[in-house]
């Protein structure tokens, strides 16, 4: 017979914060215990140890790391102690989720370069008051061969191949290295050091975090509960945000690139970025959906105020709304702006379109640089006049304004 849970009634002040707390969440395990947690966090007047951990596996944040890190944000908006947890003991490890070989393992000095670039960068959102950065290789460091063998005495190879990488490796005949499945086990064993009560990951760490409830529960404690939240798609509309992929936004990138870049996303896709990265409520949400709806606010606008809101909260407000100006500037056609501080690139006349373009920095190489020639991405700017430039062994002898794209300009000086 199956087992049944009647739903938690929660107070509106709670519903309310379940509301906000679950919004954007793909899955919350198990949902009627995490209701209680609040509840009994609210009664007990104890904040909830809400984990979230990152390996630190490159030295740069984008917007696709951001999503737990603001769902982190909103914990603590409501009180809540937030445990940043930087792995870098398992990032030496390396985690093969979803992975079909061995995924490379880092340095030491690889993993506490990046883990200092990390503490710089989570704090741009979340609040370094109520913030505990916490590094797994504080406890995992000091277990002895004994307390390893007794934890692996807690899980079995058959559970582990339920994950379903290593599942789809065991059947094609792909080696797994027993290493391997120490990363979920030593990933669960930070659940049972740090004691907490609720861990939030992605969808794909969903089998790791699953691990974390059964050792808490193996070593007499009271289970986690565990949200996961969706893989942010990047601006590609497509795959995932990834650097490697090149459809990302950095966290660290200029306010410029921040800013144009969130204007360029779909209007479907903004409303997912507004979902699982703005600050605004559930509420206010459903207000500017229907506004777009109704025809009052234009998708546009709507886009703006969260590429600023973005923008600042990496910057600051001055910044952000300074760059929406030059941005505006830029792309209204009416206006023809063209941003203030243009940097100066001194040329030799004479010098091939192709060759300017790619040393004046708009172009990674002479390819690309030709590439964007002949796709009309090549601008030239003289005064009220703007010209698309598709020749590109045309020689340049004269001083003038080169756009490439949207974003970029660059002044010739001979």
């Amino acid at each position: 017979m199956a087992v049944t849970h009647e739903k938690i009634e929660l107070p509106a002040e709670l519903e309310t914060q379940f509301a906000e707390l679950t919004r954007g969440a793909e899955e919350v395990l198990p949902v009627h215990e995490f209701r209680k947690k609040l509840l009994d966090a609210h009664n007990k007047k104890l904040p909830l140890r809400v984990k979230a951990g990152f390996d630190p596996t490159a030295p740069d944040l984008h917007l696709g790391h951001a999503v737990l890190i603001q769902k982190l944000r909103q914990f603590q908006k409501f009180g809540h102690h937030v445990l940043f947890l930087i792995g870098d003991y398992t990032a030496m490890i390396g985690d093969p989720t979803g992975k079909s070989e061995t995924r490379k393992v880092l340095s030491r000095e690889e993993v506490e370069a990046n883990a200092k670039t990390y503490k710089e960068q989570v704090f741009k959102i979340l609040d370094p008051q109520k913030t505990e950065i916490v590094f797994n290789s504080k406890w995992l460091n000091d277990l002895k061969l004994e307390d390893m063998l007794h934890l692996t005495g807690k899980y079995t190879v058959a559970r582990m191949l339920e994950r379903d990488d290593f599942s789809k490796r065991y059947a094609a005949g792909q080696p797994i290295s027993l290493v391997e499945f120490m990363y979920p086990l030593m990933q669960g064993y930070d659940s049972v050091a740090l004691k907490s009560d609720i861990e939030l990951g992605g969808t794909d760490q969903k089998f790791n975090l699953l691990v974390g409830r059964d050792l808490q529960a193996a070593y007499g404690q009271s289970q986690q509960c565990v949200m996961m939240t969706p893989l942010l798609v990047g601006l590609d509309g497509v795959k995932k945000m990834s650097k490697s992929l090149g459809n990302y936004i950095g966290i660290q990138e200029s306010p410029t690139d921040i800013y144009g870049k969130l204007m360029s996303i779909s209007d479907e896709l903004m409303f997912a970025y507004y979902n699982l990265l703005s600050d605004k409520s559930v509420a206010e949400l459903k207000g500017i959906k229907d506004n777009i709806a109704n025809g009052t606010l234009h998708p546009k606008q709507a886009k703006a105020d969260l590429a600023r809101e973005i923008t600042a909260r990496f910057t600051s407000d001055a910044v952000a709304a300074a760059t929406g100006e030059e941005w505006n500037k830029v792309h209204n056609p009416k206006e023809r702006g063209i941003p203030q501080d243009i940097p100066e690139f001194r040329y030799t006349k004479g010098s091939q379109l192709v060759a300017v373009v790619k040393e004046a920095g708009l172009a990674p190489s002479n390819s690309e640089a030709r590439r964007m020639i002949e796709q009309k991405s090549i601008y030239r700017i003289e005064g009220e006049s703007e010209t698309v430039l598709t020749d590109f062994k045309m020689t340049v002898n004269e001083d003038f304004i080169l756009r490439a794209g949207k974003r970029k300009f660059v002044k010739l000086v001979s």
